[in-house]
């Protein structure tokens, strides 16, 4: 059995004397892992950084089999960053977000997509805050946990949005409601913000939420929110908790 791929490298962890045990992201066959051998030397140290981009060759007498890689470099991510803390911080978050959310071996060729988009735009682009908050939308939709933000849930309305149902994972309104704030969460005004600076990220995280398949369920995650709440909300918000480390976009010129 063998493949090749693209991906982007997610860790890296000594095996043995001289290999290493390697996890990608790649685009047509998902989180896989596999033996580099040689992947604890001086050679492959640059080339086996979280964020990498990179074409890999994947190889194993049985699908099963954990396998070997053989990893080409594509473009090194990580070491334009190392002045950068928040960009930083955001590029680990995302590789510890897909490394325990997604399932092995199971493809998710959009979110590698922006996935690829946003590890290229961290520290280089302006706008990458919003495009990390997207990012997690896109996640938690490719889940199964998509949150619908386009309108009010209780009257149709598309402004003065403010909360998010935990029961639907819909935007509520002010207005709408007012007679249940004590049940609702707040919804975040930078979430509002990138969706209308990227109004074609915002409309495919919809279009996931709707097709990602029911079948799917992240029973192994635990569930902070149990007993307070609908689970589908408590583990969406799980998810989202891991990054809290990260500053919190407010929009296109402040931070919080």
């Amino acid at each position: 059995m063998d493949w090749r791929d693209q991906g982007i490298l997610i860790s890296t962890r000594r095996h043995g004397e001289s290999s290493a045990i390697v996890e990608i992201f790649t685009a047509g066959h998902g989180r896989h892992v596999g033996v580099v051998r040689g992947g604890a030397g001086r050679r492959m140290a640059p080339i086996l950084q979280p964020g990498a981009e990179v074409a890999v060759e994947w190889s194993a007498r049985l699908e099963e089999h954990i396998g070997a890689f053989r990893i080409d470099p594509i473009r090194a991510h990580g070491v334009g960053l190392m002045e950068d803390r928040a960009a930083l911080g955001a590029l680990g978050a995302v590789t510890a977000l897909i490394a325990i959310s997604l399932p092995e071996r199971e493809p998710h060729p959009q979110l590698f997509a922006r996935t690829r988009d946003l590890v290229a735009a961290l520290g280089r682009l302006g706008d990458w805050p919003a495009r990390y908050a997207l990012w997690e939308l896109a996640l938690l939709a490719e889940l199964g946990f998509g949150l619908d933000l386009a309108r009010c849930a209780a009257t149709g309305v598309t402004g003065d949005l403010a909360y998010v149902s935990p029961k639907s994972g819909a935007a509520v309104s002010r207005a709408g409601g007012a007679a249940w704030v004590d049940r609702l969460l707040p919804l975040p005004g930078f979430l509002l913000d990138a969706a209308s600076a990227h109004p074609s990220i915002e409309t495919s995280v919809r279009a996931a939420s709707t097709s990602s398949p029911a079948a799917w369920s992240p029973s192994p995650w635990p569930s902070p929110g149990a007993g307070n709440g609908p689970a589908r909300f408590s583990s969406a918000a799980w998810v989202c908790s891991t990054c809290c480390a990260l500053p919190i976009y407010n929009g296109p010129s402040t931070w919080a």
